[in-house]
């Protein structure tokens, strides 16, 4: 990007190559993370929002905006924001899926709703049964909980709604 007129799209764009690190499959664009890009006299200013406060990947998101942006030349600097609060419904229907297809069952519902009946009974994202069970609401991560299907007998982590 060195020599070229730097733009918001353009760097949006780049960005989006970015991997959440605890959930591969997905980009920090799609999971509802990165918010803005503001084009400054210096290069850029990135604007991130974490999923939760305290989220230990939110050290190697920002390394990995800034490895990316400086090997394109670009000088940039990582703002977190939290106002406002991430929530589930920022994450796309493309990235529910690459979830699902991954083996992690996507929230299925607005973070408005009923949480508590909403997750009673998660699709195992196996093989689709919604007789699961949890056994743990916490996961490898804050954001996941631990289910088991009933059905084909398979643990499974499902991204709560938040």
């Amino acid at each position: 990007m060195v020599g070229e007129e730097l733009t918001k799209h353009a760097v949006m764009e780049l960005l989006s190559e970015i991997a959440d690190p605890e959930i591969p499959v997905v980009s920090i664009a799609e999971i509802g993370m990165l918010r803005d890009v503001h084009i400054t006299d210096e290069g850029c200013e990135v604007i991130i929002t974490p999923t939760y406060t305290g989220c230990p990947a939110m050290g190697i998101i920002e390394a990995d905006i800034k490895a990316l942006l400086d090997s394109k030349g670009i000088n940039s600097k990582v703002k977190l924001v939290y106002n406002p609060a991430w929530n589930t419904d920022w994450i796309t229907d493309e990235a529910k899926e690459k979830m699902r297809r991954y083996g992690i069952a996507p929230p299925e519902h607005s973070s408005c709703g009923d949480i508590v009946l909403a997750e009673a009974h998660i699709a195992c994202p196996q093989c689709g049964s919604k007789n699961t069970e949890v056994l743990s609401r916490y996961g490898a991560t804050a954001c996941k909980a631990l289910y088991k299907c009933n059905a084909c007998k398979e643990p499974f982590e499902y991204f709560k709604c938040h």
